[in-house]
């Protein structure tokens, strides 16, 4: 009898690391680009806590990886940079909403190279002759670009603005373009800066009506929707939120430990 129990015990255990693997495995994930570096160490971090699993990141500007979801690409995990985004997500039947949550927040920032002499102190300043060209994300795809143009407009400054504006395809072309001195400022999120401390400077926060909250939910008709969930749950706990600290992230109003 005590054999027979073992054995069933055993079996038991087998089946239930059997099932456990057939459910493990790759998870897409498609994600802002200001998440770049930070979901790189999350993602490294996940891996080595869940062997046998494996993270594949697709980095672009929210509103294009929205349309490649749009066109059947294979994503099991979206992450935004904005609600709008992820609204027109939900709205097309895209994501599931019970599974769909903030997990971090940022901030909009005006930097300018680290070598500028430009006295820059506030948005207004921005329409001084002395400013010639500012990086600015495309408004129509890159959320990055709609809280500038938001801020902006409330300071009734876009049209000023927008005739100085070389526009960008993503945050980081936007950081990149001021980096190498090749625009007199422009608009990244706090993080974004923090990653060229010595290429760039922050003159200002830019003051926002709403806060930069990101967004992350399970596609519908995940193909593996069991490590898509345990992988958003993962972004929601203490380690995982602590690699996002680490690069500069905040928490975002309603973080839940899973």
């Amino acid at each position: 009898m005590r054999l027979t129990s073992l054995a069933r015990l055993l079996g038991t255990a087998l089946l239930t690391t059997a099932a456990g693997s057939a459910l493990a495995g790759e998870v897409v994930v498609s994600a802002a680009a200001s998440l770049t570096n930070a979901f790189k160490d999350a993602a490294q971090s996940y891996e080595a806590q869940y062997p046998g699993s494996k993270v594949s990141l697709n980095f672009a500007a929210s509103g294009v990886l929205l349309q490649q979801i749009i066109k059947g690409a294979p994503v099991d995990v979206f992450a935004s940079a904005d609600q709008e985004t992820m609204d027109m997500a939900q709205k097309q039947g895209l994501v599931l909403p019970a599974e769909r949550h903030d997990f971090v927040s940022n901030s909009l920032v005006l930097i300018v190279p680290s070598d500028s002499k430009l006295a820059i102190k506030n948005l207004h300043d921005l329409t001084q002759k002395s400013v010639t060209r500012v990086a600015l994300a495309n408004p129509a795809s890159v959320p990055v670009g709609r809280y500038a143009q938001g801020a902006l407009k409330k300071a009734n400054l876009w049209d000023s603005v927008q005739a100085k504006a070389i526009s960008t395809q993503n945050v980081r072309q936007s950081l990149d373009y001021v980096a190498r001195g090749e625009v007199d400022a422009g608009f990244v999120y706090g993080t974004d800066a923090a990653i060229m401390k010595d290429k760039v400077k922050v003159v200002f926060e830019v003051p926002l009506a709403s806060p930069v909250r990101y967004p992350i939910a399970i596609i519908k008709g995940s193909s593996n929707a069991f490590e898509a969930q345990r992988f958003v749950s993962y972004l929601q706990t203490a380690p995982a939120q602590a690699i996002l600290a680490r690069f500069g992230f905040k928490q975002a109003d309603g973080f839940r430990k899973p």
